[in-house]
């Protein structure tokens, strides 16, 4: 039986057999503490790019591990030939993941893996340590029917931005090109319906202060002339946004979403909302989250309330979030920001911005074979269920990446996260019946894509 010709019914006849040592794989993958933004467990990251590397060699793929000089994160490369002719596929994850943050906040150790109820819990259990097991089930439920030749890239950066992937990509572009990229660090629509990723809005996060006084005085004295500077930032902030709570930038781009209902309910458990809050914005909601922009204030530099003095406040400074929609540029959207900024900065303050990091906005077009073969596996691994085009509020700026450096492949955005997976949070938890149909949606794929 070769691979293009596998059934589902033999891949689900392998899985309960495998099954048990893919989960023991990601197991040991979470117990490493691989969080790239601590200096200080750097070599967990060496020994989780050691790991992953070890995993795919005993499944006989050709490994290596990268950096772009010494001391720089490690990526994890490699291939496994398939047929002579076949296609190529490459397979992209990460193996870093977030800081787990306060232990308290967790119901059981971040770094133990723990089944609770349908999930197993643990810091990168999801996010992305479950993208690199389901390739390794994938290839693993295939075995010697591997119907086309699969490439690796497993990235240990990607949690702090990363930064040397462009150079990766460039150093090592003939080893990694495909015919087919399967990005799997995204998610699906919900439990019991997969999706493909097809939209992501890009970031631009930009410093911005204002400046009244050069000193600080006092406000019996001077108040009701000079404007202090906190009530001058809040003033500009307030127009970032019209009364419906549209972002008032013009020039911004803004884009149709696909057809998908997002029920209210769905809405209000999955936000967290408290009770009574309205939403803002117009348009369908998956519009809001998915193809407009959105604009946050993340955070705020100003005096304490508690101890706070008689006094006039100098300067105040803002950290601005735009979200862009698909279509739209970062070069775009800082130009736009800026220009709106400096329009509507009241009584004569001085305004200064900074921008602190962009990222490119993603739209895919997924139309073709390599998209039917997706479509058709997810359906057959969802019991009949098919997938829905999905797009993604955050940002997953290296996604652009793969493109510019791969134009003519065919990119799919595909995951193991759901609605309550709780990524970068505490209590990341994935869906174990969810990551069986991972599993099997991808190890059906590479099986369709060879034809």
């Amino acid at each position: 039986m070769t691979g293009s010709q596998i059934s589902i019914d033999e891949l689900r006849r392998r899985l309960p057999e495998l099954l048990p040592g893919i989960r023991r794989d990601l197991e040991e993958l979470v117990r490493i503490e691989s969080v790239s933004a601590d200096p200080a467990r750097a070599g967990e990251v060496e020994r989780s790019a050691a790991r992953t590397a070890e995993l795919f060699a005993a499944e006989g793929f050709e490994v290596e591990i990268v950096r772009t000089e010494p001391g720089a994160p490690p990526a994890v490369i490699g291939e496994k030939k398939g047929p002579e002719g076949a296609p190529t596929v490459l397979l992209y994850a990460h193996h870093d993941v977030q800081p787990e943050n306060d232990h308290a906040d967790w119901d059981s150790p971040p770094f133990e893996p723990t089944e609770r109820g349908a999930r197993l819990y643990g810091r990168g259990a999801a996010d992305d340590k479950a993208g690199i097991a389901g390739h390794l089930g994938a290839v693993r439920l295939l075995a010697d029917d591997l119907p086309v030749t699969v490439r690796l890239f497993i990235e240990g950066e990607e949690e702090v931005g990363s930064d040397t992937l462009p150079e990766l990509l460039a150093l090592h572009r003939d080893r990694l090109a495909a015919d087919v990229i399967v990005i799997a660090d995204s998610g699906n629509w919900d439990i019991g319906v997969p999706a493909l990723t097809t939209s992501l809005r890009g970031l631009v996060r930009m410093d911005v202060e204002v400046r009244t006084l050069t000193h600080a005085v006092h406000s019996g004295m001077w108040g009701g002339l000079v404007p202090d500077a906190v009530m001058t930032l809040s003033r500009l902030i307030a127009s970032l946004h019209d009364d419906r709570g549209d972002v008032a930038i013009p020039g911004l781009y803004a884009g149709p979403a696909a057809d998908v209902d997002y029920p209210e309910d769905r809405l209000r458990a999955e936000s967290g909302a408290v009770l009574g809050l309205e939403w803002i914005g117009s348009g369908s909601a998956v519009e809001r989250l998915w193809t407009k922009p959105a604009l946050s204030v993340t955070g705020f530099d100003a005096p304490k309330v508690e101890g706070a003095s008689n006094t006039l406040v100098p300067a105040a400074r803002a950290r601005i979030s735009l979200r862009t929609a698909p279509g739209d540029t970062a070069e775009n959207a800082i130009r736009a920001l800026q220009a709106h900024l400096a329009a509507h900065t009241p009584w004569g303050a001085r305004l200064s911005t900074t921008v602190v990091d962009t990222g490119e906005a993603t739209r895919i077009e997924a139309t073709g074979p390599a998209y039917d073969a997706a479509r058709a596996a997810f359906t057959e691994a969802w019991d009949g269920t098919p997938p829905i085009d999905m797009g993604v509020g955050g940002s997953i700026p290296f996604i652009a990446e793969f493109l510019d450096t791969f134009p003519d492949a065919k990119v799919l955005v595909t995951g193991v996260e759901d609605p309550d997976t709780r990524a970068h949070g505490a209590n990341e938890g994935l869906h174990l019946a969810e990551f069986e149909r991972v599993l099997l949606a991808e190890a059906l794929l590479l099986a369709r894509l060879a034809g």
